[in-house]
């Protein structure tokens, strides 16, 4: 009450008007107790702040009336009400005379989705006020569990019971029909990659998925390229248009090897190379069909192969993911464990004086099978610097190739190395003498855990590399085995929570895959893998800090630290990282920037028609301008377009300045 009663005064004798509190993204909880609702609306960059310069307000279970809140909503506030209380009941959300058993809901924004709550509850049947949509029901009754409506320039916002201490356990689509009463996503980030196998999307538009995938700030694209190992007109075909058509949107194109899988049809025509398992037969595990790349005529006819298919397509990078053995059971499960080819037998034997077979059969002893597994880890990280080099010699030809390594963590869940093999901490040290990204994915075992695991990853990846600018995190996107609550696949705010503390700790963020992403969830992307530490307002500037670069939206002509600034499309101001200020301007804008894939570091426009700016990238840049470019100059030099549409142009992988001249 206390809180409340202040805020009053607040808002009665405020000096700030709703247009200036209206450009900020700031969100106030109305108590003492602000439950989880900061996790909620920070996850998709909203920053608590005092009630006086808030815009977005969260006023808790039993909240009292205030009139002061009727002139807030017109002027543009967004009321989030929780629950009962006398404020709730003077917007006309008023408790019923029934109650009703939650267990689940459905919800307007993915009505098919099975939301199920772990702890049901008797909730009372609330009446709504005339216009208010209703968004979430309980399943069964129908009864409103979320509900809403626009009131003036702003909106109220109620639902029948807090969301939960995690913030997610109850409505996971909160955040999304904040969008839907006006709210505006505060900040754009296009740095995400995601994964995509060309199964699930052979027949579609792939212009349109190349804007859609842009729209959802996705950065790369890491194609399953065991599709199209070997060459086949129709498959070769649909994946150049695919390349060309994220080329002119501005989005890269990996290679996606899950080596030692090859392809189906290298698997079929050498049977004689097929990987084994410890009851010695073929090791066709899951989808995977592994080959033995111990061997050494194996080893170069498959390093021939993906030579042969990274040269076939203009690839802007290649992604080695999942380098090492299998199971997930260890040596519980002979079944599924490798490597167990005669290759890698010989091999140990001739180390360690016994067949590793034998850990299987009368040699039980701990020592024999730590010997084993300890020589299989060193054999995995063996493998990963050998095709480390091959790719990296595939640069010879295409020097823009950038290069990823998947792996899985094995630092939070440990039993990850004696499982399959992986060992980071042997792995790391080349990023010493070897220019890689380490793309950590979350192992199965901890999809079922909060989104504060990636302080914890990224700690302990940090404390074993100096190289931290070199670490990304790969997020599964999918439905979990274990059971969790409300969905099984993540998505909403669990999801917005999940690449909010990823990007806080990750210089890059991953997806798996593509085509799990809920059509809901594709606006909020964006903003969810922005991180930004500091806005506010000093004057007529808006100060803006990020860590990697972010977008502010904005319409109009910008200065950016006193310069007219060129980077900016008609929505977004594109700002490089660290501290800057925007304010408008009545200077007429020329030549604009309105996308780069990679990292911005300056920009400045020259004149009406010319454009200069510096980057740094991995991989190659591809430069997007609001008209057709004429001319290109590169760290001083006059170097020929290289085109990818009308108004795209490629750039160089690495540090450079570009000048240029458009029509």
């Amino acid at each position: 009450m206390r809180s409340l009663i202040s805020l009053a005064l607040v808002l009665a004798g405020c000096p700030l008007g709703p247009a200036h509190a209206a450009d900020l993204p700031y969100f106030s909880v109305l108590s003492d107790d602000a439950g989880a609702w900061p996790e909620i609306l920070s996850s998709v960059g909203l920053q608590r702040q005092p009630a006086g310069l808030a815009r977005i307000f969260v006023a808790r279970t039993g909240a009292p009336a205030s009139v002061e809140w009727n002139g807030r909503v017109e002027k543009g506030a967004i009321l989030i009400l929780e629950g009962e209380s006398s404020l709730a009941d003077m917007f006309g959300f008023r408790r019923g005379k029934e109650n009703v058993r939650v267990n689940s809901l459905t919800d307007v924004h993915r009505p098919k989705l099975p939301i199920v709550w772990e702890n049901g509850l008797e909730l009372p049947v609330f009446e709504l006020p005339a216009g208010a949509q209703v968004f979430a029901r309980e399943r069964w009754t129908g009864a409103p569990m979320t509900a809403g409506m626009r009131r003036g320039a702003g909106a109220v916002l109620w639902v029948a019971v807090p969301p939960g201490e995690k913030g997610y356990e109850r409505f996971p689509y909160l955040l999304e029909t904040l969008c839907d009463l006006g709210m505006e996503p505060p900040f754009r980030s296009s740095r995400l990659w995601a994964f995509f196998d060309s199964s699930y999307r052979s027949r579609v538009d792939l212009d349109y998925f190349a804007a859609r995938w842009r729209k959802a700030g996705i950065a790369a694209l890491h194609v399953a390229a065991w599709h199209f190992y070997e060459p086949d007109a129709e498959r070769d075909g649909y994946l150049a248009k695919l390349i060309e058509a994220c080329h002119r949107e501005g989005i890269l194109v990996y290679a996606w090897l899950e080596l030692p899988h090859v392809s189906e049809k290298f698997w079929d025509d050498h049977p004689e190379w097929r990987e084994k398992t410890a009851v010695l037969q073929d090791a066709q595990l899951d989808w995977r069909k592994l080959m033995n790349l111990t061997n050494r005529d194996c080893f170069r006819a498959v390093a021939a192969g993906v030579k042969q298919s990274i040269s076939r397509f203009d690839w802007d990078g290649v992604n080695l993911a999942e380098l090492y053995f299998e199971s997930l059971e260890g040596t519980g499960n002979a079944s599924r464990f490798t490597p167990m080819n005669g290759d890698v037998r010989a091999l140990f034997q001739k180390q360690s004086g016994f067949d590793p077979i034998e850990i299987f059969g009368p040699r039980k002893d701990e020592a024999s099978r730590k010997a084993f597994l300890d020589f299989r880890s060193e054999l995995a990280r063996r493998m990963q610097e050998d095709w480390i080099a091959e790719l990296e010699a595939a640069r010879q030809q295409k020097p823009h190739l950038d290069l990823v390594l998947t792996h899985v963590d094995d630092r939070l869940d440990t039993g990850m190395r004696e499982a399959i093999g992986t060992d980071a901490g042997r792995v790391l040290p080349l990023l010493d003498t070897h220019t890689f990204t380490f793309l950590i994915e979350d192992p199965a075992t901890v999809w079922h855990l909060g989104p504060q695991r990636y302080q914890s990853i990224a700690e302990r990846y940090g404390a074993l590399t100096p190289h931290r600018d070199k670490l990304a995190i790969d997020i599964n996107i999918v439905d979990r085995y274990q059971n969790v609550y409300p969905t099984k696949q993540q998505t909403g705010t669990e999801l917005f929570q999940l690449l909010h503390h990823a990007a806080d700790n990750f210089q890059r963020v991953a997806l798996y895959f593509e085509n799990s992403l809920l059509p809901p969830d594709l606006k909020l992307l964006p903003s969810a893998s922005a991180s930004v530490t500091r806005i506010e307002k000093m004057g007529p500037k808006t100060i803006v800090d990020s860590a990697s670069g972010v977008g502010l939206p904005w319409k109009g002509p910008a200065m950016v630290d006193g310069q007219l600034w060129p980077a900016a499309d008609e929505d977004t101001v594109w700002l490089p990282a660290g501290p800057h200020s925007v304010e408008p301007t009545n200077q007429p804008r020329g030549a604009r920037l309105v996308r780069l894939n990679a990292d911005l570091k300056a920009a400045r426009a020259v004149n009406a028609t010319t454009i200069e700016f510096s980057y740094e990238t991995t991989a190659r840049a591809i430069a997007i301008l609001d008209r057709p470019p004429l001319r290109t100059q590169i760290d001083g030099a006059e170097e020929p377009l290289q085109r990818a549409g009308p108004n795209t142009i490629l750039l160089p992988r690495g540090q450079h300045v570009v000048t240029i001249t458009t029509e």
